[in-house]
């Protein structure tokens, strides 16, 4: 987001004034110089380095939804929804809000800073359109909550909650506005992906389309139409663009390229991650720990002569076949990709990952750029004949960076995990039937093999909140809400075309591919409405860390837990469509009307 030079103002000064309380010490003179007002823009997009990219939002953004169920290490509580209270929620509730005064001090005295106009300009649309990001956060989160548009001098026990209404009006006329003043692409000092125009227009769009799911108003389906529209006609000006291949978006290389559209940073630098390098961290402000969140514990459960006991589940057995490295990277095993098969109802022998999402996988390569199936042996390993439970006959010893130590087929595989048929395999077959919350396809997208002190330490990748693929699915979403189903196929057409593409793949069979995955679109959102633009959401961006708010923004949180997700299905109820307002907050709020909790908590 931000890679200049003022951000060492923020490692020296104003990290305390804007990590801790800033409503209570920074006063107006602050902003009254350009230092002061950069400084606190750049200590905002700080804080929400903070957020994204941890452990606490991982779980806020991914877990108990259709996609994951809950890893061997997970959180029960975010997985299940049972027992969720205002007390065990980690929400960055009060640092947005903390981060919003500090953005009103911008905006309120950042008016009459000595710069010129242009550069006052853009620092006043960067604070609008953070102001804008905080407050669609928490709208989306918790609903009504309390909005603040002055800058907070004196302290105050007194809070109430504004309506929605207001708040998605503040937050469209903050997104407006920055989109109006904002840059078309980075312009200095606010460098890398920071807001621009397209980011801007962007929000905007996705905040119409969520206030027109809630009240049902064709106008806001519009709206977010046309302005994605609009972005895509102007990519070339905007600087943004799909890569040919699926895959490429997620190359480190490419972290700052053409698809992507906005990320907060998290290079090798200590002013954008809190830790020591060499010293393989495990939690903490500004970490970013996204790749693995949802890595299985390859070291570990890797056993080289695991086999299936009498009531046909996994059971780990024998030398591990792989060590930890910074390619296969750091096991958390938070959560796991939703491998559940539905023995009966309605959805009976699918599960959702390949039945439902990643279904047509022979001519649709993002199952394959999304998940490591494959994991070739990093260690080498003698596995003797007569070694308990192997079944094999053999003796052997493993090959680095040539055998395959684990393969983890998309399709069941008779004799595994020590065979394939009646031919022995020096690794372990583990198919979807014995896939559970310890082992399992691991996503990849956000694997970081760059990290050489220590692989253990968080990544210095950025973390990616906005994609160009996604101005085309929100269009489609807003199209088929405005009942334009052809335009929504089109836009959906244009990623499912891309996703078709195999550098491997002859010209001729990538077109049969295109053919192949552009043929029924209309038919099937026909047919499945909302259901197939989700599904497509999945396939698109899984694990990109907007799944939650995804369901609730188009209303399907329950229905889709209930239909596919196992752990959450029993204890998932409407009210849950809604954070828990934190228990500090209800209990600071001590003058006036006590500060209400959502219903149901």
């Amino acid at each position: 987001m931000l890679i200049f030079a003022t951000m060492a103002f923020i490692s020296m000064g104003c990290k305390k004034l804007l990590e801790e309380h800033p409503q209570a010490q920074v006063v107006p003179s602050f902003f009254s110089s350009p230092s002061g007002v950069l400084g606190g823009i750049a200590g905002v997009y700080n804080d929400i380095r903070g957020q994204w990219g941890t452990e606490g939002f991982g779980n806020e953004m991914q877990a108990g939804t259709d996609e994951f169920l809950l890893g061997q290490s997970g959180n029960s509580i975010s997985c299940t929804y049972n027992g969720l209270n205002a007390t065990n929620f980690g929400a960055a509730w009060g640092v947005a809000f903390q981060d919003i005064n500090t953005l009103n001090g911008v905006l309120q005295y950042g008016q009459t800073v000595n710069v010129d106009a242009t550069t006052k300009k853009q620092y006043l649309a960067q604070a609008k359109f953070l102001r804008g990001f905080w407050y669609f956060y928490l709208v989306q989160n918790f609903g009504a909550v309390p909005l603040h548009t002055t800058f907070i001098t004196v302290p105050s026990q007194a809070d109430h909650r504004s309506s929605v209404d207001s708040v998605y009006a503040l937050i469209i006329q903050d997104l407006t506005e920055a989109a109006a003043d904002l840059p078309n692409t980075p312009t200095a000092p606010f460098l890398g992906k920071p807001a621009t125009k397209p980011v801007a227009q962007f929000l905007l769009a996705k905040a119409y389309l969520t206030r027109g799911w809630l009240n049902n108003t064709a106008s806001d389906f519009t709206s977010a139409a046309t302005i994605c529209a609009n972005i895509i006609a102007n990519k070339t000006t905007y600087g943004l663009d799909l890569w040919q291949d699926y895959g490429d978006a997620f190359v480190p290389a490419n972290d700052y390229g053409k698809e992507t559209m906005f990320v907060s940073d998290h290079v090798l630098d200590p002013k954008y991650g809190y830790y020591a390098v060499g010293t393989g961290a495990s939690g903490g402000a500004a970490q970013n720990l996204s790749p693995w969140f949802t890595n299985w514990n390859y070291p570990n459960n890797s056993g080289v002569n695991s086999f299936v006991n009498g009531s046909g589940n996994f059971v780990n057995s024998g030398t591990s076949g792989m060590i930890r490295d910074s390619y296969y990277g750091r096991p958390y095993i938070r959560l796991a990709p939703n491998y559940y098969k539905w023995p009966s109802g309605p959805n009976a022998g699918k599960t959702y990952f390949l039945d439902e999402a990643f279904t047509q996988r022979s001519d649709d390569s993002r199952f394959a750029n999304s998940f490591y199936t494959v994991y070739i042996s990093n260690t080498s390993i003698t596995n003797s004949a007569t070694a308990a439970n192997n079944s094999r006959g053999i003796g052997y010893t493993t090959v680095i960076g040539s055998d395959t130590a684990v393969w983890l087929p998309d399709f069941d595989v008779v004799g595994a995990p020590q065979f394939i048929g009646t031919r022995p395999f020096k690794g372990i077959v583990v198919p979807p039937r014995l896939w559970n919350n310890a082992i399992f396809p691991a996503l990849k997208k956000y694997m970081d093999p760059s990290r050489g002190a220590n692989f253990n330490d968080p990544s210095t990748r950025p973390f990616v909140f906005y994609r160009f693929s996604e101005v085309y699915l929100i269009a489609a979403e807003a199209y088929f809400k405005a009942g334009d189903l052809a335009n929504a196929a089109a836009m959906i057409n244009v990623v499912r075309a891309r996703a078709a593409f195999r550098k491997t793949n002859t010209p001729a069979q990538n077109a049969a591919s295109v053919a192949a995955l552009t043929a029924n679109t209309l038919a099937d959102l026909t047919a499945m409405g909302i259901d197939y633009i989700l599904d497509e959401r999945s396939r698109e961006l899984f694990g990109e860390w907007q799944r939650w708010e995804d369901l609730v923004r188009t209303r399907t949180l329950v229905t889709r837990l209930k239909a596919w997700n196992p752990e959450a299905s029993p204890f998932i109820q409407n009210f849950h469509m809604l954070r828990p307002i934190p228990q500090t907050q209800i209990d600071r709020v001590t003058e006036g009307p006590p500060f209400p909790q959502n219903p149901g908590y």
